[in-house]
């Protein structure tokens, strides 16, 4: 019997040796349950208590112009290039400056946030020119690489190279991610296993699109401009890394089952890790098969047991993307789409919506994932439409991304609403700049943000807590998260309001008796013997209550153990 059952197993047994009814979720909170021996949570995975930033590198702060190499490429500039839409907007395909020192530098505003890791885009080194292949990338257009840049990281020619537009004589990224952490934000980096660069129909062949060089620089493999089906790899060495058939675009197709391959990308990982990766978020895993996953997994975690790693297998099928998270294919925990998804639905349009909408998504128990409570929640990012909702649309976002289950992701710029509506050629990826940052403090979406980030940051339920739903209905949501683990002993409610107008609560249901803070505004009710508790949110407003005791209410105790069962 594993630990999880023995503890269901022992709470179970206490609760028949008290003769508590525990059938009638009514029950009166005085019955006195011992549960010293009950662990009640969602997660144990030490990264759940994390709450992630976004940075698009080079488009989030210039710390450096040095770096800038702004006459870099020649006839092929890698500098800028920008698309103009119909109307003077701008998008842009080129590097905008943005660098490692930009992130180190607003250390201090993204904890201050909340936020206690930052994922970056890759850091390897990218091919020196713009692409002179493929058919030319149009404002607002979508799947063509022709003239763009690797200013996003994810067009690697060196696996184990940091590129030169993003690191500075005086800051490695090992001084970086060193420097973070002095600043208590973790470093998640971003790993690619199933392309390089775009590799053929260029005009010419330019230097490092289709090349792949190893840690010592050496070249050992080139797609020498052809197309895949034209790759000799029986015969030429430098095809080997290669599949001979396309998968995206005019990116190469790296050949996954090649083990050469494999020890080539997976000891790049290792190095990373090295380097001071705290996490990884993998990029096209679905692109690659689960052997290779379960493999890099075994490796990597034989060394650092664990360490957390989310993939972005851009589906909606949860059945689909909850695959990966089988410790049989490597345990490596998804982007949550489908959450995605709904928050689009609810958040976009709040006063025409239901929260039930979420509920549905949620997957508490029976659920495919191998722990929902392990996934990264977001509702949009760069690979996508940036969430088109007005300002107390993304207070509503943030007030649910970080008191529901999951482990929040925000994309850099939502604090201020930047962009928003956009997508990727429509300014989507826009550089956001040192002075949106500087006057990020005065926005209303920003002060909503930090508020409940930081709520989540001081409160370990609502971290790793069990979430208990209470009920998901028009503009209102309210639910339990109870984190009953080692020292700590944590109930919090959470009331959401999403409407415009205020919202009366009164909570009953595993009402437990005791002193209950309110977590913003401190505010404390102490519930007695009628075991209830009643308050208004404000419109478009949370509240979290938090009583720090263990689960004395026999209706709660038997609903988180069969819970925690059907997890």
């Amino acid at each position: 019997m594993n630990k999880k059952m023995t503890l269901i197993a022992l709470a179970v047994s206490a609760l028949i040796n008290t003769g508590c009814a525990v059938s009638n979720q009514n029950a009166s909170s005085n019955a006195q349950v011992s549960t010293a021996a009950v662990e009640v949570y969602g997660t144990q995975t030490p990264f759940a208590s994390e709450a992630v930033y976004f940075v698009m590198t080079d488009r989030f702060v210039d710390g450096d112009p040095s770096n800038n190499y702004e006459n870099q490429g020649g006839e092929y500039s890698t500098w800028q290039r920008p698309l103009i839409g119909p109307n003077g907007e701008k998008a842009y395909v080129g590097y905008m400056g943005g660098d490692l020192k930009g992130i180190l530098n607003n250390a201090e505003y993204i904890a201050d946030m909340g936020f206690t890791a930052v994922w970056m885009t890759p850091v390897h080194d990218n091919p020196d020119y713009a692409f002179n292949g493929d058919e030319p990338i149009t404002y607002g257009g979508a799947f063509k690489d022709g003239g763009k840049t690797g200013y996003h990281g994810y067009w690697a020619t060196n696996f184990y190279k940091a590129d030169e537009h993003i690191v500075s004589q005086d800051l490695t990224v090992k001084a970086y991610t060193d420097q973070m952490r002095n600043h208590g934000l973790k470093s998640v980096f971003d790993i690619v296993a199933n392309h390089g660069s775009p590799s053929f129909t260029m005009e010419t062949d330019l230097p490092g699109y289709g090349e792949i060089y190893d840690a010592k620089g050496k070249l050992v493999a080139d797609h020498q401009n052809l197309a895949p089906e034209d790759l000799d790899p029986e015969n030429n060495p430098l095809h080997r890394f290669f599949h001979n058939y396309p998968d995206l675009v005019k990116l190469s197709n790296l050949d996954d089952e090649n083990p050469e391959v494999r020890d080539y990308l997976i000891n790049s990982y290792l190095y990373w890790i090295s380097q001071g990766a705290d996490g990884f978020r993998i990029d096209t895993i679905r692109h690659v098969p689960h052997s290779f996953w379960r493999e890099m997994s075994d490796r990597i975690r034989a060394q650092h047991p664990d360490f957390f790693m989310f993939g972005e297998s851009f589906q909606y099928d949860a059945n689909f993307i909850a695959q990966h998270t089988l410790p049989k294919n490597g345990g490596v925990s998804v982007l949550d789409f489908p959450m995605q998804k709904a928050m689009v639905e609810v958040f976009e349009k709040p006063l025409e919506s239901d929260f039930s909408t979420l509920e549905e998504v949620l997957f508490l128990t029976h659920g495919p994932y191998n722990n929902p409570y392990d996934l990264t929640t977001f509702y949009d990012n760069h690979d996508m439409a940036r969430i088109n909702a007005t300002d107390n649309g993304f207070i509503n976002a943030h007030n649910w991304l970080f008191t529901a289950r999951g482990i929040p992701v925000i994309y850099q710029g939502s604090e201020i609403g930047f962009m928003r509506g956009t997508s990727e050629h429509q300014g989507n990826r826009n550089y956001f700049g040192q002075d949106n940052i500087d006057a990020a403090p005065a926005h209303p979406i920003y002060q909503k943000l930090r508020n409940i980030a930081n709520v989540r940051k001081t409160t370990p339920a609502l971290q790793r807590g069990l979430q208990v739903n209470l009920a998901f209905e028009g503009h209102s949501a309210a639910f339990y998260r109870i984190l009953q683990h080692e020292d700590i002993n944590q109930i919090a409610l959470v009331l959401l309001n999403k409407g415009s107008e205020p919202k009366a609560f009164t909570i009953d249901q595993f009402m437990q008796q005791g002193e209950w803070v309110e977590q913003l505004s401190g505010d404390t009710q102490t519930v007695d013997s009628q075991a209830q508790l009643s308050t208004t949110v404000e419109a478009n407003g949370v509240e979290v209550w938090v009583l720090n005791d263990q689960i004395k209410h026999p209706a709660l105790l038997n609903t988180v153990v069969s819970q925690m069962a059907r997890q």
